[in-house]
Order: structure tokens, then sequence, then C-alpha cells
């Protein structure tokens, strides 16, 4: 649903189903491909799980060619998609968690490689975005999620560190716990930014304020009639005292 909501995949499902289906394949597997190539394993693994690309498949083909749009549709009512969205929210625990547990069993005591997979797992279809728009003939280097960051990349992050940090013992939880409130924490705040039709990560006030007390204040816009580079121009009327007559009996004289 949500690649079928992006511009121009409509069009290309109907000239090119197979660029389409290869897209939607990495939207729901992106996080095991990821998490493959950094562990120098195949990253086409996914593909031996027949029975879970056939289960995407059919749904990707019923979102996308279904007479009428009746499964689009009947999905995209308020209620439905809640719960639809609900349980991504809880997918997305166990792959953060399965990441963290697959880095683990080749990296005994590397906690910061079970933080990059966890985070891979958890949110590998937003951090290979720029390659899943490639294969739709789309390339915007400016949405890469590194240089600015989506709710899920970001949730994602925290809840690999979250769990790697309980993995090697430094949270005093059980796993099982980290999972409930953190599952909790997802499921609440996607279905109230939903709800709300809030496009903005809850986490921006905070991120604004470790930005500011971390990384400097960040810098203003300038005036649009600001010198370039803060030196006053000459040409500028209004720096250097003359009329706009003046300017123009000036400009004629070097024209002639």
């Amino acid at each position: 649903m949500t690649l079928k909501e992006q511009r121009g995949a409509v069009e290309i499902s109907i000239h090119s189903p197979i660029a389409c289906w290869f897209s939607a394949m990495l939207y729901c597997f992106g996080g095991s491909i990821l998490s493959s190539l950094m562990l120098a394993e195949p990253p086409v693994a996914f593909l031996a799980n027949t029975t879970s690309v056939l289960l995407a498949s059919s749904i990707w083909y019923l979102i996308f060619y279904c007479p009428h749009d009746l499964v689009y549709r009947c999905f995209s009512f308020l209620p439905i998609r809640l719960v639809v969205a609900g349980m991504k929210e809880v997918t997305r625990t166990w792959k953060i968690t399965g990441g963290i547990a697959h880095a683990h069993s080749h990296y005994k005591s590397a906690w910061m490689i079970m933080i990059v997979v966890g985070w891979a797992r958890g949110a590998g279809g937003g951090l290979i975005s720029n390659f899943e728009q490639l294969v739709r003939g789309v390339w915007k280097p400016e949405t890469n999620e590194l240089l600015k960051m989506s709710y899920p990349v970001k949730v994602s992050l925290i809840g690999a560190v979250l769990f790697t940090m309980q993995h090697c013992t430094y949270l005093p939880m059980t796993k099982q716990q980290l999972m409930f409130f953190y599952t909790v924490f997802l499921v609440v705040t996607k279905a109230a930014m939903m709800l709300m039709q809030c496009k903005t990560s809850p986490f921006a006030p905070l991120e604004k304020a470790l930005a500011c007390l971390f990384f400097g204040q960040q810098p203003t816009s300038s005036k649009a009639n600001a010198p370039y580079n803060g030196i006053s121009s000459t040409c500028d009327p209004t720096t250097s005292g003359e009329t706009g007559d003046a300017v123009k009996k000036r400009l004629a004289k070097k024209t002639d």
C-alpha cells in the first residue's frame, strides 16, 4: 500500500509489472537483504522462504491489479488500516530482535554490529529506499534516509540500541518485558500519528533540543537582501549611497 501511494508507482505497475514487483519485494524484504549484505551472506536468501515470497507477491498483485481497486480501497478504510499498521509495528519488533540475535551468532561481543544489523533488519526498506526508487526509474539522492531520517528509521534505530543493551545485560529487564513496552509504544504512537494525520516525527522537540545542546545552534536563514558572504557589493545602491538614476547613468556610460 505504501508503494502504491508513491508518485508514479501506478504507472510503473502498468508499463513494467516486473519492476513494480521487484520494488514491492524490496519493501517487504529490504531488511533481510540489507542485513545479509552486512554479514557477507547471500542477499537472495529471502527467496528460500517460498511461502513468504508467494504471500507477498499475492498481496502485491491484489493491491495493484484487483478489479476496481477493491482490495486497496478496503484496506484504506481507517479502522482496518489502523489494525494493519499495528500488525506491521509488531513485526518490526520481531525483525529487530531477530537481526540482533543473528548478528550475535556471528560476532559474540560486537555490540555495534548488533545495533547496525538490528537497525537494518527493522528499517531496511527505508534505508535502501534510493535503490528501490532507482528500480522504478526515479533518482532522488536528496531523499537519502541518512540525510533526513523518517520516523520508522529513527524508531528502529532506538529499538536496536535498546535491545542490544538488553542483550548485553546493560538493561535491568527481561527481553519479553522490553518487547512488550517497545511494541506498545510503537503501536500507540503509530495509531496516534495516523488518527491526527501527523507527518512530523514525535521525536522532533527532543531532537531539536539535543541538536542545540551537542551540535550547536542551527544557523538562521539570511535575509533576502543581505550581502553575499557578509561582504557589501559596490553595485548595490543601498550600500554605495547611489540613487537609482545615478546607477542608470553610470551603466549607460559603461555601455557607451
